[in-house]
C-alpha cells in the first residue's frame, strides 16, 4: 500500500484532506494523484503524479511516501535518508512519476531537525519549467521556399476522403497516448479518470453478422479499473451516419463500455444533435454519447503549447510540429467549420430581394450554422490570445434553444443581420458582432465603462497611447447616460503607415477637452 502525505513548514499535515491513500487518492487542487498499480517485467508498481505548480502556498515540497510490504522500496527509502547530506535523490522501485509530473525522482523525505535537535533550514524547491513554443519560428537552413520539411506524419499522400480519416484518427490518438497532458486535456470532460491510457485503431467488434471496425479505442486504467471509449471520425465536409453511431453505442452498451466519441467538422449545438441515436432504457449499462470537433481538437493543442506548457520538449514538438502542422494542412480535411449550409445563398438573395419572409426553415437552418461559426471563432481566438473566450447567449438559464433561434431567424428575416458577442476574459467589456447581410460588411464594437476614479482626461490620454496601432476605420465614440448618442471621431486619419497615430487627427486636442469634460461616460470603439 503507498500512502502520501503533503506537509507544511513544519513538517506535518493541515488536515485529513492532506493525507492520500487508496480511499481519498486525488487531491481537489490536482497537486497529488495516486494513479494506482502498473504491470513491469519485475512485477507490480505504484505510480504517483506530483504537480508542484499547484501545491497551495504555504505548504512544503517536500514529499513523505510510506511504501509497506515492500522490502525494495524500503531500503531505498533508507538509502536515500542517508543520501541527503550530499544531495541526491534516490528512485524508488515502487513509486514512479507521470510524464507530466515536476520531476522525474521523488525527493527522500526531509526531517525538520537534524541529530542536535536544531530545526533545519528548508532547502529552496522549484518546480520544474513548463516548455513552450515560441510565437517566431526560428530562420529555416533550407536553400528556398520549395524545400518541405520532413514530417513523421505526412499529408501529401492522402488521396481519399478514407485515407484521411485513418490518418487522422490515428495521428490523433498516438499522440494523445504520448502527450499524457494532451490526452487528459481531451478526455477529462468525457469522465474520464487521470491514468495509463493506450490508444487503438481500426479494432473489429462482433455486432450481429457483420463486425463493426471503429476508427479507433481509447482506454485508460486506474486502480485496476478501466475506462474505454469508442471513437469515430470524419473529415473534409462528410457528415456523421446515424446508423453507424448506433452501432458503436449497441456495441459499447453491450461490451460495458462507458463512452462513444463522435469527431468532426461540425460543432455541436444544445438542442440540436448532429445524430439522432435511440437508446434502450432497459438497458442497466448506460452509454454517454460525446462530439469532438477538429477545431476543438487544434484549440487544446494551442492552448499547451503557446501559453500552459508541456513537460517535455520532445512532447512539444510532437504537439506544434506534427499535430497542429498535420491539422491545419490543406490536405488533413480536418479544417473545422467552415460551410454555412445549403441555405446560405437562398437567404442572402431573399434578404436582397426583400422577398425572405419570417418562418422561412431556410433562415433557421442559416441562423444554426452561424451560432456554430461563432463557436469556432470562440476557439480560435482564445487559443491565440491563451484566454477564455465565451459566446453570450441573452437568454433564461433552462431557456429553450429552438425557442431563441427561431426569434434569432425572425430578426433576420426583418433587418438582415446576424448578431453574435463574446465574452472574453480580461477584456474590459464585451465584443459584440453584427454581420449585415444588405450591405456585406461585418463590424465589431466593444463598450468600456468610464473609470469611476481618476481624471477623465488621464484615462483618454491613457485610452489613445493603447490605441497607437489602431486600424483606420476605427471609430470612437463618447456616450453619456440619459443622453443621445455622443461624438464620434476616426481612431486614425489615412496616411502613410509610420506617421505618428493620433486619435481623430489635428481633432486630437478637441477629443482629449471633451473628454475631459464627461464625467461617468462609456466608451465604445467600432470597427
Amino acid at each position: 500500500m503507498v500512502a502520501l502525505g503533503v506537509l507544511d513548514a513544519n513538517g506535518k499535515v493541515r488536515s485529513d484532506s492532506d493525507f492520500y491513500f487508496y480511499n481519498n487518492p486525488v487531491a481537489a487542487d490536482g497537486s497529488v494523484q495516486l494513479l494506482g498499480k502498473t504491470p513491469t517485467e519485475s512485477g507490480d508498481e505504484d505510480r504517483i503524479s506530483f504537480d508542484l505548480t499547484a501545491v497551495p502556498s504555504g505548504l512544503a515540497t517536500d514529499f513523505g511516501v510510506d511504501i509497506e510490504d515492500d522490502a525494495d522500496a524500503e531500503q531505498a527509502l533508507n538509502d536515500a535518508a542517508s543520501n541527503e547530506q550530499a544531495g541526491t535523490a534516490v528512485s524508488v522501485p515502487a513509486v514512479e512519476q507521470e510524464p507530466q509530473a515536476s520531476s522525474g525522482l521523488i525527493p527522500a523525505p526531509c526531517p525538520p531537525y537534524d541529530e542536535v535537535g536544531t530545526k533545519k533550514a528548508a532547502r529552496p524547491r522549484t518546480a520544474k519549467k513548463k516548455v513552450t513554443v515560441p510565437t517566431v519560428a526560428r530562420k529555416s537552413l533550407a536553400d528556398n521556399e520549395s524545400w518541405k520539411q520532413a514530417r513523421l506524419f505526412p499529408v501529401s499522400v492522402l488521396k481519399s476522403d478514407r485515407d484521411r480519416e485513418m490518418r487522422a484518427t490515428s495521428v490523433l490518438l498516438s499522440v494523445m497516448a504520448q502527450v499524457p497532458e494532451f490526452g487528459r486535456r481531451l478526455t477529462a470532460a468525457f469522465g474520464a479518470p487521470a491514468g495509463r491510457m493506450e490508444t487503438y485503431t481500426e479494432v473489429s467488434l462482433p455486432h450481429g453478422d457483420t463486425p463493426r471496425r471503429p476508427d479507433g479505442v481509447i482506454r485508460v486504467e486506474r486502480a485496476g479499473e478501466l475506462w474505454t471509449a469508442l471513437v469515430e471520425a470524419k473529415t473534409n465536409g462528410n457528415d456523421l451516419k446515424s446508423d453507424q453511431v448506433q452501432a458503436y453505442m449497441d456495441i459499447a452498451a453491450r461490451r460495458g463500455y462507458e463512452a462513444v466519441i463522435t469527431l468532426s467538422n461540425d460543432v455541436a449545438l444544445e438542442g440540436s444533435p448532429l445524430v439522432d441515436v435511440k437508446t434502450d432504457g432497459r438497458r442497466k449499462h448506460k452509454v454517454a454519447l460525446w462530439h469532438l470537433s477538429w477545431a476543438e481538437v487544434t484549440h487544446q493543442a494551442q492552448m499547451l503549447i503557446r501559453h500552459e506548457g508541456v513537460g517535455d520538449k520532445a512532447h512539444a514538438w510532437l504537439l506544434q510540429e506534427q499535430l497542429l502542422y498535420y491539422l491545419r494542412h490543406e490536405n488533413s480535411g480536418c479544417h473545422g467549420f467552415q460551410n454555412m449550409g445549403s441555405a446560405w445563398v437562398p437567404v442572402r438573395n431573399g434578404i436582397d430581394d426583400e422577398t425572405l419572409c419570417q418562418g422561412d426553415s431556410r433562415a433557421l437552418g442559416v441562423v444554426e450554422n452561424w451560432e456554430r461559426l461563432i463557436r469556432q471563432i470562440c476557439l480560435s481566438l482564445g487559443g491565440e490570445l491563451g484566454q477564455k473566450v465565451l459566446p453570450v447567449q441573452r437568454a433564461k438559464r433552462g431557456a429553450d434553444p429552438a425557442a431563441r433561434r427561431s426569434r434569432l431567424a425572425d430578426q433576420l428575416c426583418l433587418d438582415g443581420r446576424l448578431q453574435a458577442e463574446l465574452r472574453i476574459e480580461g477584456a474590459p467589456g464585451i465584443l459584440a458582432l453584427s454581420a449585415d447581410l444588405r450591405t456585406a460588411k461585418l463590424r465589431t464594437s466593444i463598450d468600456i465603462p468610464a473609470p469611476e476614479q481618476g481624471y477623465p482626461l488621464t484615462w483618454a490620454k491613457r485610452l489613445i497611447r493603447r490605441l497607437a496601432e489602431a486600424p483606420a476605420d476605427l471609430h470612437i465614440e463618447t456616450l453619456v447616460e440619459g443622453e443621445p448618442g455622443g461624438p464620434r471621431e476616426r481612431g486614425r486619419p489615412p496616411g502613410p503607415p509610420n506617421a505618428p497615430a493620433s486619435i481623430g487627427g489635428s481633432q486630437g486636442g478637441q477629443l482629449g477637452r471633451r473628454w475631459f469634460g464627461l464625467v461617468g461616460r462609456l466608451v465604445r470603439l467600432d470597427v
